[in-house]
């Protein structure tokens, strides 16, 4: 495969996951993962330069869930 075209192809997978996570909805590429979106709890946290703490509020995420194929190949 040329990179121009190993390119186009990996565009249009993160252009289905942006889609999909626009949508709510999980992404699954099998043997690789999953992307799904999650939504975050409000905390509170706090600025490292001046101690100031913040209330930052609840929102979504995307995460990344490895498949059982890629966990197993990072193992060894």
């Amino acid at each position: 495969m040329t990179q121009k075209a190993a390119a186009q192809v990996l565009d249009a997978f993160c252009e289905a996951v942006r889609e999909a996570a626009a949508r709510d909805e999980r992404t699954a590429l099998p043997g690789f993962g999953t992307f799904a979106v999650v939504q975050t709890a409000a905390r509170r946290a706090r600025n490292p330069q001046t101690g100031e703490a913040l209330e930052v509020p609840a929102r979504p995420a995307v995460r990344f869930r490895a498949g059982k194929s890629l966990r197993e190949a990072v193992r060894r």
